[in-house]
């Protein structure tokens, strides 16, 4: 603060000073010894194509919720009205990639949870409905905004998201993606897990730092 402790009279500002005056100097010397810490997630998995404008109830079929909402039970219907097949062939890792406004129509959760039950970390799509997005980063759930035009069925993919921007590799056709960039802090709660994970952890929305 610039103001020598002699010149301090009061034994309460004396106490105060010298507090504040130990905790600046340790945020400091943290700062000056600290990177900045942010997620950089990783991924990579086989593409499973779908089209334009797949709504929630694609992803799962209202019957189906309305006998539960277990997702481990309800992931052996993913898209059956789509593919009847298509949750069997799910396997870990695997990458939904679909054209236009994916995930319109109802707001639950449960189209997102149902997903990740199923093994799904991302979905790749040309666009996203609004509520759809939100809820995928809240949960934890890696939404992808890039052209996904040539990538067809099969195709094996690697994904990296950073501070830097969003990177996809389409292996099957050697090219490389880029991707709508996702604000830092988005990046982070993805790399919790989603919103709940990462507010217990951190608490707020702060900048982390690493010694």
């Amino acid at each position: 603060f610039g103001l020598p402790v002699s010149s301090i009279t009061s034994p309460i500002t004396e106490a105060l000073y010298s507090a504040m005056s130990g905790r600046i100097s340790s945020i400091f010397s943290l700062i000056a010894g600290s990177t900045s810490l942010r997620a950089t997630i990783e991924l990579s998995g086989r593409a499973r194509r779908l089209g334009d404008d797949i709504n929630t109830d694609y992803l799962i079929a209202s019957s189906r919720k309305k006998e539960t909402l277990d997702t481990a039970v309800l992931k052996q219907y993913l898209l059956e009205s789509i593919d009847p097949g298509f949750a069997a062939s799910v396997s870990p890792g695997d990458l939904l990639v679909a054209g236009k406004n994916f995930g319109c129509g109802s707001a639950m959760e449960i189209a997102v949870t149902v997903v990740q039950a199923a093994g799904i970390r991302a979905v790749l799509a040309g666009s996203f409905a609004r509520t759809f997005y939100r809820n995928a980063i809240n949960n934890g759930l890696i939404p992808i905004e890039c052209d996904t035009s040539g990538i067809v069925e099969g195709a094996p993919l690697r994904a990296v998201l950073d501070e830097a921007g969003v990177f996809i590799v389409d292996d099957a056709r050697a090219c490389r993606i880029c991707g709508l960039p996702l604000p830092p802090t988005m990046i982070d709660i993805l790399g919790e897990g989603g919103l709940v994970p990462y507010f217990r952890r951190h608490h707020d929305f702060g900048p982390r730092l690493r010694l």
